[in-house]
């Protein structure tokens, strides 16, 4: 319980300190809105390295110079805790958001920052502004932005991934950017198989080979979200 309590300690100090990086991030955004984008990730990165470092998290990255670094892409990644943005965040070079459910969109803190560094809220629950979301990262992949995906759109515990949801692809089709597959192990068992206690685990993080939807075969095309998933099971089965 100690690494549990560790963490919201730490969480509580983020939010004091975040209070006064509002006022500065805010002042340079008004001059840079560029800056404003650096900073925000570098902050959020330093506080989600100290979640894992409470955590006693240790995190092992495999493929990185597989990510193109020219261009945007869209990362694609199968979802099993809590931990998956907080590893996988620590790990991108570029400016990059996530889609994240809409209810963290209420929570205070978390939420301001998240829009500082250009993550969009999804609501699954109604198509229309789910559409918006989707097109609001098809516009900032167009600016130079990557996105963060989880096309599960849940977390899929007990190791067997849950079938990709194909709307969230049409940022590749749509934009020609890169898929990157993200393969991710052993983050539920660092909180979700044992809440509320917090265990000391090593986590694998893995970049694949980029997949160009130009180069697909129209079946591959098709089932676009079958396709990528069926590389993500071929890594983690990779030991």
């Amino acid at each position: 319980m100690i690494r549990f309590f560790c963490v919201i300690l730490f969480l509580l100090l983020f939010s004091i300190i975040s209070l006064p990086m509002y006022l500065i991030v805010n002042i340079i955004g008004h001059f840079s809105p560029m800056k404003k984008g650096k900073i925000s990730q570098s902050f959020v990165v330093w506080g989600f390295k100290m979640v894992l470092f409470a955590s006693g998290t240790t995190l092992k990255a495999e493929g990185q110079e597989n990510v193109p670094k020219d261009t945007p892409v869209l990362y694609v990644a199968n979802h099993r805790s809590y931990y998956d943005i907080p590893t996988c965040y620590t790990l991108v070079k570029s400016n990059t958001g996530f889609i994240s459910k809409k209810e963290l969109e209420k929570v205070p803190c978390i939420s301001r920052w998240m829009r500082y560094i250009n993550c969009q809220f999804l609501d699954r629950e109604n198509v229309r502004e789910g559409l918006k979301t989707i097109l609001n990262c098809i516009e900032l992949i167009k600016a130079g932005t990557s996105i963060f995906l989880f096309p599960e759109g849940t977390r899929g515990l007990g190791g067997e991934m849950i079938p990709f949801k194909e709307g969230g692809f049409k940022i590749a089709t749509k934009t020609g950017c890169p898929i990157v597959p993200v393969a991710i192990e052993n983050t539920e068992n660092i909180f979700e198989t044992h809440i509320p206690k917090v265990k000391r685990q090593t986590v694998s993080v893995r970049f694949g080979t980029p997949i160009f939807v130009s180069e697909l075969t129209p079946a591959e095309k098709k089932c676009l979200g079958t396709t990528v998933q069926e590389q993500i099971r071929t890594m983690l089965n990779e030991k």
